[in-house]
């Protein structure tokens, strides 16, 4: 008999298959809902998410609900809206600063026995290039800026977007079109979901 969605969040939340990798220790966020329309899939939790364990909250979730024209209730009430980063556990630094990539182990254990259970998805928010590799594989771009601008090519099920990080300002910023077209988009196709 397949596991259920509760039998498989136990064992995510229970899971140590990256633990000695993880500078803060194995804290899964995820958010599965068997009802979702939208997934939303990002990198890796950082701090404060490891230490809420809250997905998205912190400044790229604000940043990142203002793109999906969602208050925080919405966002984090809604039955519609789950939420699968491609590393569930906090991964650390690198050397020279910025966070490490997230961990390639959750993506390959965790992601499909996930999906199987959230079978009303028709949007699928690829915030970054780690979410982008993973979903588009060869139909991605050279450049997370290509990708993005060839957003109409993955539709109607995958939408790239740059992660909402802080770092994202100066890419929206050479590249008006995002706020221009994407967007608006994006708003249109989450209301229309939720609705």
């Amino acid at each position: 008999m397949p596991e259920d969605l509760k039998g498989l969040t136990v064992r995510i939340a229970a899971c140590r298959i990256c633990a000695e990798h993880l500078p803060l220790g194995p804290r899964p966020v995820v958010v599965p809902r068997p009802t979702a329309r939208v997934l939303i899939v990002g990198q890796a939790p950082g701090t404060k998410v490891h230490e809420s364990g809250i997905p998205w909250n912190d400044r790229s979730g604000d940043r990142l609900r203002e793109w999906l024209g969602l208050d925080r209730e919405t966002f984090y009430n809604s039955e519609r809206i789950a939420i699968m980063p491609m590393g569930f556990c906090y991964p650390g630094v690198l050397p020279n600063g910025g966070d490490a990539p997230p961990r390639p182990e959750c993506a390959a254990e965790w992601h499909d026995p996930l999906l199987a259970h959230m079978p009303e998805i028709e949007l699928v928010v690829l915030a970054g290039m780690y979410a982008q590799a993973h979903y588009l594989g060869k139909a991605r771009k050279k450049t997370l800026t290509e990708t993005v601008e060839s957003w109409r090519e993955y539709g109607p099920r995958y939408l790239p977007l740059p992660h909402p990080s802080w770092r994202s300002g100066n890419l929206l910023k050479k590249n008006p079109w995002i706020e221009a077209e994407i967007l608006p988009h994006l708003r249109g196709e989450v209301a229309r979901l939720l609705g």
